[in-house]
């Protein structure tokens, strides 16, 4: 398999899911702004999208992938099938059981996520409303999180990456037919988010089908809990609760503090987040769905060479695309909002002030990307102590900053100490694999920065000369126009970028990698 071209394949699925995602925001910020209720809505999915990525996408996946890898490489399809039978069955139930007692507590759970909103009695009530309606997403994400896993360790990457738009499509939907109609028009996008998770489990079963690999799940959850690799991977996903959801549980923390700043402050981070997930789904997200099976394979085979060159190809590829995103994020800060969201009811202030996280955020950008592309290497070892360790201590780190940073820079002190955690939980992980003979760095890594360096301040000054020469809130006018010119000035970066590494000495054919 190639990797570089499964890196391309599952980014172009990301990128449609982001660009959509990016629609849906737009959307979004154009009908309700910055305020009390929209605060009230990213406060309830919230709430549900973080046991999600606990129970689904996270903790469960570095557990799932790993043990199912050597079930396929050592005792074939059919030891295979019934271990997702079994782990299917015990998911889908511990989730129903959470989903209700999530229901029942949701006027708990609000309050405690974000009190500032008790402020308010009607966005505090819609709050809960809309976490009562979502609560149940979670059970069908964890299922799209199993037929994910089983799929990629299939080698089959293409749906899984796929599947986000269908949630960003009935967003989309949401917003521009079945808002408008409502008495409370923000319900329509907790209504959006239970219809777009039973699209997108729908959307694995013809793929798992194929393969033969459709679990079969039963009445019984006793039946999946006697299964002792299920108890293999419990006993690995309850610490990878830890180790693969810090910065969840740290923009949980944050939600509240936010909730307690100024009104908007919730809706300020999260468009800022949402820009900040671009590239982070594109590049981390995408090397680590394609490093774990491979991880996993080498680790099962034996081969240590093998291991510490897929780490080391995952990491220059990291450094090579993170760091332009990051200064272009930087640097595009106000174009990108402005441009993205500045209509309707979200207005110039919320275009100031949406900005500050998001350039708080690109500081941290290339830790964030690291701990994808560096955490797998752990769990593919079925190490899940180290990164629980990890994760424990940047989780107190992060809340001593929100402690320093958030008294002089409000929210964007928030999104200043989830970065800054991010690239200490990365050092610490860089420095476990070292420490333990795991990844040994290949040469050539000083004539790889000396390279990119030079690129990097190209590009960082066609893109602040861009940035700076246009005032980006006064073409709110002209949507089209300011598009297009965010649009060429973003190209006109990727030129400066790419022409002077190849002027550099940079070869793309140096990063082809086949696994």
């Amino acid at each position: 398999m190639n990797l570089l071209r499964t890196l391309a394949a599952i980014s172009s699925m990301t990128m449609l899911s982001r660009v959509t995602g990016l629609l849906r925001e737009s959307l979004f910020a154009r009908a309700f702004g910055a305020g009390a209720y929209t605060d009230a809505f990213i406060v309830a999915f919230r709430i549900p999208n973080l046991l999600r990525r606990l129970f689904a996408e996270g903790a469960f996946s570095q557990a799932f992938v790993p043990i199912l890898s050597e079930y396929k490489n050592q005792h074939g399809q059919e030891a295979s099938k019934q271990l997702a039978d079994h782990v299917a069955t015990t998911l889908v139930w511990a989730t129903l059981l959470v989903s209700i007692v999530g229901i029942i507590g949701a006027p708990w759970f609000v309050y405690v996520i974000a009190t500032g909103l008790k402020q308010d009695p009607g966005a505090f009530d819609a709050a809960v409303w809309m976490t009562r309606l979502m609560f149940p997403y979670i059970t069908c994400m964890s299922f799209v999180a199993l037929a994910g896993g089983i799929l990629n360790t299939w080698r089959e990457f293409k749906i899984p990456a796929f599947t986000p738009v269908l949630l960003n499509l009935s967003f989309i939907a949401a917003s521009l037919f079945l808002a408008p109609h409502l008495a409370q028009p923000i319900y329509a996008m907790a209504i959006a988010v239970f219809v777009g998770g039973l699209l997108q489990v729908a959307i694995q079963i013809p793929a798992l089908v194929r393969i033969g690999m459709l679990p079969r799940l039963s009445i019984n959850p006793a039946i999946g809990l006697a299964d002792g690799g299920v108890r293999r991977v419990l006993k690995k996903m309850g610490p990878a609760v830890f180790a693969v959801s810090a910065a969840q549980i740290s923009l949980m923390i944050n939600t509240s503090i936010a909730s307690r700043l100024a009104e908007g402050s919730i809706s300020w981070l999260s468009y800022a987040d949402r820009l900040m997930e671009f590239p982070t789904a594109m590049l981390g997200v995408a090397l680590g769905t394609i490093l774990l099976p491979s991880l996993s394979k080498a680790n099962v085979d034996g081969d240590k060479t093998e291991y510490s060159s897929l780490l080391d190809w995952g990491l220059r590829l990291t450094f090579l695309l993170a760091l332009p995103a990051a200064v272009g994020m930087a640097t595009l800060a106000t174009p990108l909002i402005a441009t993205l969201f500045h209509y309707g009811k979200f207005s110039a202030e919320s275009v100031a002030m949406s900005t500050e996280p998001l350039v708080a955020y690109s500081l941290g950008l290339l830790g964030i990307i690291l701990v994808k592309t560096l955490a797998p290497a752990f769990y593919a070892r079925q190490d899940i102590r180290t990164p629980v360790k990890i994760a424990i201590g940047v989780l107190i780190a992060t809340q001593l900053m929100n402690w320093l940073f958030v008294p002089y820079l409000a929210v964007a002190g928030l999104a200043l100490s989830i970065g800054l955690g991010a690239c200490l939980n990365a050092t610490f992980l860089y420095w476990g694999l070292r420490r333990r003979g795991i990844y040994t760095p290949k040469p050539g890594w000083l004539v790889f920065f000396l390279r990119l360096l030079p690129a990097l301040a190209v590009m960082g000054g066609v893109a602040a000369y861009g940035a700076t020469r246009i005032d980006w809130i006064a073409m709110q006018a002209h949507p089209l126009l300011r598009a297009g010119t965010l649009g060429l000035l973003i190209c006109l970066c990727g030129v400066a970028y790419f022409g002077t590494l190849l002027l550099a000495g940079f070869r793309f054919r140096d990063f082809k990698r086949t696994a």
